[in-house]
C-alpha cells in the first residue's frame, strides 16, 4: 500500500475552505449548557446567527487553530499508522490483517489526539467566544495567544483538558477509517478496481460512530464556578446533557459535521495533486 505522504498541507488546504462547518458543529455542540432551551434550532438558524451578530469574518472564528490542530493531530496519527503498518507487515509484503489495522489505527489515534490536544482546546475555546456575552469572552487573536495564555492563566495542564474523552473519541475515529481504508485499498488494488470516493466513504463511517462524544468540546471549553469545574469527567457531561437537554442532544451539530466531511475530503485529495505536481516538476526534475 501507498504510505499516507505529506498529509498535513493537503489536510490544512481543506480545513481552509470547511472551516465555517467546523464552526457551526462546535457552536451548536456548546449550545444549551446548563440549561434547557435550544440556542440554536438548527444549522441553518446556526449560520444565520453568527453572520446576523459576528458578519462574514465571524464563521472563520478560530481558523489558526484549525490549521494548527491539522498540523499536530493529522501529521502524528498518519505518520505513526504508516510507521507501524510497515513494521508489522511480513517480510514477504503480506500487510497485517484487519484485526492488526484496526488495533494500530487505535494506536495511532490516541497518540494523535494527545499531541493534538492542546491546539483542540484553543480551537473550541475560540469557535465557542461568539456565543458567550461581551464580558464572558477570552479574546483570544490567534492560536498562539490562546496556547500563551491558557498556559500563563490557568497553568500547563489545562492544555490538555479533556484529553481522555478526546483520545476515546480519536480511538474509534481511526479504527473505523484507517483500517477500513487500509483494507478496502487492499481488496480494491488487489482486484485490479479503483474506487475514488473510498476515503469519503471510510470518513462518514467514522463520523456516526464518533458524533456522540461532545463531552471534549463540554470539558474544554468549561469554566471554573466557585473554585470548582462545571464537569468533573467525560461520564458527567454525558449525564448533564441527556438530564437537562435530551437524550438527542448528544447529536447536536450532526449535520455540519456529516457534511463537513464530503468537501473536506474531495478538496483534500485536490490539494495533495497539485502538491505532487509542484513537487515533482520543480524537485524531481532538477
Amino acid at each position: 500500500l501507498k504510505k499516507f505522504e505529506d498529509p498535513w498541507p493537503r489536510k490544512m488546504g481543506a480545513t481552509v475552505f470547511v472551516q465555517p462547518l467546523d464552526l457551526v458543529k462546535n457552536r451548536m455542540q456548546l449550545s444549551g449548557e446548563g440549561a434547557k432551551t435550544k440556542e440554536y434550532k438548527t444549522s441553518f438558524h446556526a449560520v444565520g446567527s453568527i453572520l446576523r451578530n459576528e458578519g462574514i469574518r465571524g464563521i472563520y472564528t478560530g481558523l489558526s487553530a484549525g490549521l494548527l490542530r491539522q498540523a499536530t493531530y493529522t501529521t502524528t496519527r498518519l505518520g505513526i499508522y504508516t510507521i507501524l503498518f510497515e513494521k508489522l507487515t511480513g517480510a514477504d509484503g503480506t500487510p497485517p490483517n484487519f484485526f492488526m489495522k484496526a488495533l494500530i489505527g487505535m494506536t495511532a489515534g490516541a497518540i494523535g489526539a494527545f499531541v493534538g490536544t492542546p491546539a483542540e482546546v484553543a480551537l473550541i475555546r475560540m469557535t465557542a467566544d461568539g456565543r458567550l456575552p461581551p464580558d464572558q469572552r477570552r479574546g483570544y487573536s490567534n492560536v498562539f495567544n490562546a496556547l500563551v495564555r491558557i498556559t500563563r492563566e490557568e497553568g500547563v495542564p489545562t492544555l490538555w483538558r479533556g484529553c481522555v474523552p478526546t483520545m476515546a473519541r480519536a480511538v474509534v475515529v481511526n479504527a473505523a477509517q484507517l483500517a477500513s481504508y487500509s483494507q478496502s485499498k487492499q481488496f480494491l488494488l488487489d482486484s485490479g478496481k479503483i474506487c475514488c470516493g473510498l476515503k469519503g466513504w471510510n470518513g462518514k463511517e467514522a463520523c456516526g460512530l464518533s458524533h456522540p462524544f461532545l463531552a471534549p468540546k463540554r470539558i474544554q471549553n468549561m469554566r471554573m464556578i466557585d473554585g470548582k469545574p462545571e464537569y468533573r469527567n467525560g461520564l458527567d457531561v454525558l449525564l448533564k446533557v441527556v438530564r437537562y437537554e435530551g437524550f438527542f442532544s448528544l447529536w447536536k451539530g450532526f449535520t455540519p459535521y456529516y457534511a463537513r466531511l464530503g468537501p473536506h475530503t474531495v478538496l483534500t485529495f485536490i490539494f495533495l495533486e497539485q502538491m505532487n505536481k509542484f513537487y515533482k516538476k520543480f524537485f524531481l526534475s532538477a
